[in-house]
């Protein structure tokens, strides 16, 4: 961080936009890419996220956070995902933890979401300019973090106040702007590795930096970054704090009745013949129309005899958390280059080519199949005669399996993007200026690669004996098995945005503070989906991964048109004014306008007010509007309409209800006015300090009322919930609509404390945290508000509290740094119902979270650097969730990270 020049005092204060979520909020101002041509000695003019026009320092009514370089190196982060999580305003991201499951719908994809409003309200840009979302079809939209290449940051600023005035739709919680190297010259080599202390999810990156070209002296400049990242998986074998997080006991209910060796469902009269022909298990007769030849052994780890369980009394109960994986296999490649041509003293020609690959491979357990058997070939069975009629005259059992042979069911997901950007700049007749084109596309493939069968080969097998439900296969059925393994690329789905856009700028007269300047720009953009399911998984005929109904080809496009202008206004050394507006137009959706006014007031050098308000809004995704109906399934809920009629005994009027959700060609934009009030102070040259409330509430919001919603107002909803002639659901109706609104405010608050020099060296630190004091939605017009503030609902949690704190030392060519992140406690989901006994799972809080971590670094030379750091420092493993709303139990896998302690160290040689 840079240190206060001579005005530094009284600009800097103003500057507003230098709040750090790790960073101080000075000195973080952006590289200047345009010369100037004023007087010697000249303040470079820079450009400001949040803000179109360019000035000599980073004066802003708005809080930006800024992350630099140094700062993602101590922390030893490598992922743009990694950066953004590290957020105090960061709340319920999309990570690859939360992507490992048995589901399909848009897994692979790391996003970010700031406020806890969601990943489809917070704009990604890189260097100011958006990318293609992630293509694959689904709730949310945003750009992929994958996508981003990590080595080649020079810095993040973060727009902590709503920008949808400057920047459009998708911006209603603020903006997140990746800013890469512009002009590097020399060669950059720096390699790392990262080992966890228990073993697996180890990590190895390599990235190498060439970069040619002094601009003033060449009159161009080229430079190219590759990253390369390869990252292991993680098992649940490998983590000591799953058997602690005691599933098997407290979520009984979550586990499954398929099995290895395969669990036996009978019929009512299979099961009174066997008793009555003086079948025994485990030394008594027969409870449960399930069973297992097994018990009470099973075969563990992950099969177990738990009575209590899923399986009851009679059978086994499968444990899939300890046959998962908590942290998938990847491969990461990012190419960033960029070229510049200086045209002349002011001119300037660039551009930019970014390539990535992201290849993840997602692990759950094994493969489970219901099959069917005739009971004369499971020899345990075998002597009775299951055909006869006291036993109901069929002799086929169902087997509820697990395929072990087959091992688990593994997708191999990529995530490809490319982005190409031709561009314009400088200034002519004082006048700033900026064009550009802009081509970018995003790819998914998403291929089962193991444990995936061909569904009527497998059932064949398991009929005529050559698959064993019960234990090992012989060589015929494990070459079946091998035979049936579906490798194929399941979903493609392709994303391609092209657009052109321009901002021009010059001053417009002089006021008491200095020249008013006004900015006016537009663009014309082009967004284009497609979405292709292979005809294997269309044919239905794989076994885990069923065609989903609504799940056949599509493609989509239209087109959006914009304008915003902007007016700086300095009034007085002390009052400036922000002024602000933007129009959308998509097509279909119709259009949008977007007015932001910021305010800032300076009474002393040491001290700023400011304020913001505007307006914006959310554009409906082409999924949102044009999604195919798709088939799923609630939570296990109860129905209160059937519960009536059976004293309200959860075991029978609880269930996985069946909905359909439909997208909707009528959608509108959703809207939102948000305000911010704030102050930041500097007492003293070493200590600054910056507090600011945030307050957004977005109506007209696109959704669905949720499916417990429903069900707790049966008569309200009757339209929706489709029954039989007998009163019971068959199905639920989810219909995306405008309707409802949410809530969400807060404090942000940064202190940072710099520059204090001692004998032992020089030391510092910063703390950056988000207070939440409301979070909620209202489901629709007239009903009351949910809270999620300090509480789990439906799909996460808005801590009340989050914060980062560092401590840093230098001295010499030596420096360390020393960081906490914490997100505090809050009530748990508390609402899971197990069927089999009718109750409701134990209530719980989930504690805080607090990790620590600890890094140093060596200037061996002036090119050679060596780092060295610990992350989770003491071990923390994720505390204890009974959320069910994840494929991973017993934590929550969004905001926590499974790995535990782990041990990194870089090299970087630098040369120019």
């Amino acid at each position: 961080m840079s240190e206060m020049r001579a005005l530094g005092m009284t600009r800097a204060v103003r500057l507003a936009l230098g709040l750090g979520a790790v960073a101080g909020i000075f000195g973080q101002s952006a590289l200047a890419q345009d010369s100037t041509t004023t007087s010697a000695a000249p303040m470079p003019r820079v450009e400001i996220t949040g803000s179109a026009i360019k000035r000599i320092e980073s004066e802003t009514a708005l809080p930006v956070q800024v992350i630099t370089r140094d700062e993602i190196d101590k922390a030893g982060l490598t992922t743009a995902s990694e950066i953004v999580a590290r957020l105090s305003a960061s709340v319920g991201n999309l990570t690859d933890g939360a992507s490992i499951t048995d589901g399909k719908d848009q897994r692979g994809f790391n996003s970010a979401n700031l406020r806890g409003i969601g990943t489809s309200s917070t704009l990604v840009l890189l260097n100011g300019r958006r990318m293609a979302n992630f293509a694959s079809p689904g709730d949310d939209t945003g750009v992929d973090l994958n996508n981003i290449p990590a080595a080649a940051i020079q810095r993040v600023e973060v727009l902590l106040d709503g920008a949808s005035a400057l920047y459009g739709t998708d911006a209603i919680g603020g903006v997140i702007n990746f800013i890469t190297r512009k002009d590097y010259q020399g060669v950059d080599v720096n390699v790392s590795g990262l080992k966890t202390d228990e073993g697996g999810a180890g990590k190895r990156t390599a990235s190498l930096s060439v970069g040619h070209g002094d601009l003033a002296k060449d009159g161009f400049n080229v430079f190219a970054v590759v990253d390369v990242q390869r990252t292991d998986a993680l098992s649940t074998s490998q983590r000591s704090f799953i058997d602690n997080l005691r599933i098997a006991e407290r979520l009984p209910h979550l586990l499954s009745g398929y099995t290895s060796p395969a669990n036996i469902r009978l019929s009512s009269d299979q099961r009174d013949y066997l008793n009555a022909q003086g079948f025994t298990l485990n030394g008594q007769p027969l409870t449960n129309r399930t069973i297992n030849l097994s018990i009470p052994t099973c075969a563990g780890p992950a099969n177990l005899y738990l009575p209590a369980g899923i399986g009851g009394v009679d059978a086994c109960t499968y444990n899939y958390m300890r046959d998962t994986e908590l942290y998938p296999k990847s491969d990461k490649v990012n190419l960033l280059s960029r070229g510049v041509l200086q045209l002349d003293a002011d001119n300037q020609l660039y551009a930019e080519v970014a390539l990535s690959r992201s290849k993840t491979w997602y692990t759950a357990s094994t493969a489970r199949v219901t099959g069917y058997i005739d009971a004369s070939k499971i020899p345990a069975l075998a002597g009775y005669d299951l055909g006869s009629d006291e036993a109901g005259g069929d002799s086929e059992v169902e087997v509820r399996m697990r395929i072990n042979e087959a091992g688990r069911r593994t997708s191999e997901l990529t995530s490809e993007s490319q982005r190409f950007v031709v561009g314009l700049t400088g200034s002519r007749n004082g006048w700033d200026y900026d064009f550009g084109l802009n081509h970018s596309v995003n790819v998914v493939k998403d291929r089962d690669t193991h444990g995936y069968l061909l569904y009527d080969k497998l059932l064949e097998g398991i009929a005529s004996g050559i698959i064993n439900p019960f234990g090992p296969s012989s060589a015929e059925g494990v070459a079946l098995i091998n035979s049936i393994q579906v490798n194929d690329e399941v979903r493609h789905a392709r994303g391609v945005m092209d657009s052109v856009d321009f901002k021009i700028s010059h001053p417009v007269g002089t006021l008491g503070g200095g020249d008013a300047a006004m900015a006016v720009g537009g663009e014309l953009r082009r967004e284009k989906t497609s979405y292709n399911p292979s005809a294997l998984l269309m044919s239905d005929n794989i076994n885990n991964d069923f065609a989903p109904e609504g799940g056949e080809s599509t493609s989509y496009s239209r087109t959006v048109q914009a304008i915003y202008g902007e007016l700086l206004l300095p009034f007085t050394k002390q009052w400036e004014a922000q002024l602000s507006a933007r129009y959308d137009h998509y097509q279909v959706v119709g259009g949008a306008a977007s007015p932001k006014v910021g305010l800032s007031y300076m009474p002393t050098n040491t001290m700023l007010f400011r304020a913001s308000a505007g307006r914006g809004f959310r554009a409906p995704s082409m999924t949102d509007l044009y999604r195919p109906m798709q088939v799923s399934a609630t939570a296990t809920l109860p129905d209160p309409v059937y519960c009536a009629t059976v004293d309200n005994n959860l075991a029978d009027c609880a269930d996985n209800w069946e909905t359909h959700r439909y997208s909707n060609a009528n959608l509108k934009p959703e809207h939102s006015r948000q305000f911010s009030v704030g102050m930041v102070l500097q007492p003293s040259k070493q200590v600054s300090l910056s507090l600011d409330y945030w307050n957004i509430k977005r109506t007209d919001l696109i959704s669905e009322i949720g499916d417990d919603v429903i069900l707790a107002n049966p008569v309200k909803y009757a339209d929706l919930i489709h029954r039989d002639e007998d009163g019971y659901i068959e199905y639920i109706d989810l219909r995306k609509e405008n309707r409802g609104a949410q809530k969400a405010a807060g404090l942000d608050l940064t202190i940072d404390f710099k520059g204090v020099k001692t004998w032992a060296g020089n030391f510092g630190g910063r703390l950056t945290g988000t207070y939440v004091t409301d979070s909620k939605i209202q489901n629709a017009p007239g009903d009351a508000y949910v809270s999620n503030l300090g509480r789990f609902v439906t799909d996460g949690v808005v801590q009340r509290w989050r914060h980062t704190i560092t401590f840093d030392w230098d001295k010499g060519p030596y420096s360390a740094s020393l960081s906490n992140t914490y997100s505090s406690g809050y009530d748990d989901q508390n609402s899971a119902i197990d069927v089999d006994s009718g109750t409701v799972v134990a209530p719980n809080r989930v504690k805080a979270y607090s990790l620590w971590d600890l890094s140093g670094a060596w200037q061996a030379t002036k090119a050679l650097k060596l780092r060295a750091g610990i992350q989770n420092m003491f071990n923390t493993a994720p505390p204890y969730s009974n959320q069910a709303y994840y494929f991973i139990s017993g934590y929550d896998p969004t905001y926590t990270d499974p790995r535990g302690r782990r041990f990194y160290a870089s090299v970087n040689y630098a040369f120019k």
